[in-house]
């Protein structure tokens, strides 16, 4: 036992307060002032009790995660943890990839793991296993989890090792692969619209915002902006007052003359929904339904005089944004071009054997 006298204002009732089964007692003393803090050395013996108290109701949603410092898989959450000097954890130093596995089929795998190579290169991290292994790694732990529809996280470390900056420190790099329930907008939104506003967090450096890194404060700041401001997304504006990005979802927008325009791909991610999104418009271009489909740099009036703006993202796939920055946009509700951009997304995820990898055999 470990004892510490603390300050505090709290009356003379013994109160215990349980954090993941760590007991926590405020023991009475002779003066109102002070209490004895009192602290239980926990061991390994310790850990199935600790297990038992530790589930929360949203680890409802996490249902399985491979970890190479384990060796294998886990679906307790208890188990689902990285070490404390891993250099992800108290640096920042990994990277990531968000996909998802629609009725059996992970969508656009190749896709993600290509970027996952470009922002290893970029951090000069050693990926610790083939695409082909990570493929194998990925497509197994969806299997354990049992689930056909999912998204998964996953996680490439520069490993433990310490807790210094060095990465040199770490003797290999580790990965981590999270299955989780999808977690998608209430179905409002698609139908009827979100509301975006401008960000006040600065924009990232072209370096590091074309590299997927496990250091989002940046990205935790907008969201969190957005949300105390009453909307749904807030996207990133640069010092020429350019568009940006949202925190983890691409723009678009659709002109009055039917041109759709995407922000330069240079201060921001280059999302893979986004990517297949202008791809597909291709389409809607031969059928006369856009005029032209281009990459560049576009201002706040251009957005707020669209006729259509549209966020993509890996979980939702694709929103119409129908105000930004109080700006009703176009008509105010979502337009003819989103409509038919949602149907040729949601066509290419569920019914295009290039982009899938099979899970299930019956997938």
């Amino acid at each position: 036992m470990v004892k510490l006298l603390v300050s505090t204002e709290v009356d003379e009732t013994v109160r215990i307060a349980y954090a993941y089964g760590l007991a926590v007692k405020l023991l009475p003393t002779r003066s109102t002032e002070e209490r004895v803090m009192t602290l239980r050395h926990l061991g390994l013996g310790d850990c199935q009790r600790l297990a038992e108290d530790f589930v929360k109701p949203y680890h409802h949603d996490y249902l399985a995660m491979y970890s190479s410092v384990l060796g294998g898989v886990v679906t307790h959450p208890f188990l689902m943890t990285i070490p404390v000097d891993d250099h992800m954890v108290h640096r920042g130093d990994g990277i990531f990839e968000a996909f998802k596995c629609v009725d059996g089929n992970i969508y656009n795998l190749r896709g993600h793991l290509e970027r996952l190579g470009r922002s290893s290169r970029g951090v000069y991290l050693q990926l610790p296993a083939t695409p082909e292994q990570i493929t194998n790694l990925v497509v197994g732990t969806i299997r354990i989890a049992g689930a056909r529809d999912c998204v998964i996280r996953l996680f490439v470390s520069r490993g433990p090792g310490g807790f210094t900056t060095n990465p040199y420190e770490c003797p290999s790099s580790q990965l981590y692969i999270v299955v989780c329930r999808p977690s998608v907008p209430p179905e409002v939104q698609y139908k009827r619209g979100v509301a975006i506003k401008s960000s006040n967090i600065p924009i990232k450096k072209s370096f590091f915002a074309n590299i997927k890194s496990c250091n989002y404060l940046p990205n935790v700041l907008m969201k969190k902006e957005a949300v105390d401001a009453g909307v749904q997304y807030a996207v990133s504006i640069d010092e020429n007052g350019f568009l940006g990005e949202g925190s983890t979802e691409n723009i678009g927008l659709v002109t009055q003359n039917l041109v759709l325009k995407f922000p330069r791909f240079s201060r921001i991610l280059k999302g893979t929904t986004v990517t297949r999104a202008a791809e597909l418009a291709s389409y809607l271009a031969e059928q006369g339904e856009l005029k032209q489909v281009i990459f560049e740099d576009l201002t706040l009036n251009e957005a707020y005089t669209a006729a259509e703006i549209m966020l993509f993202g890996t979980t939702f796939d694709i929103l119409p944004a129908v105000e930004f920055d109080g700006h009703p946009i176009g008509s105010g509700s979502p337009g003819r071009v989103y409509q038919l951009m949602h149907q040729l997304l949601e066509r290419d995820i569920r019914s295009n054997p290039d982009l899938h990898t099979k899970v299930f055999e019956d997938a």
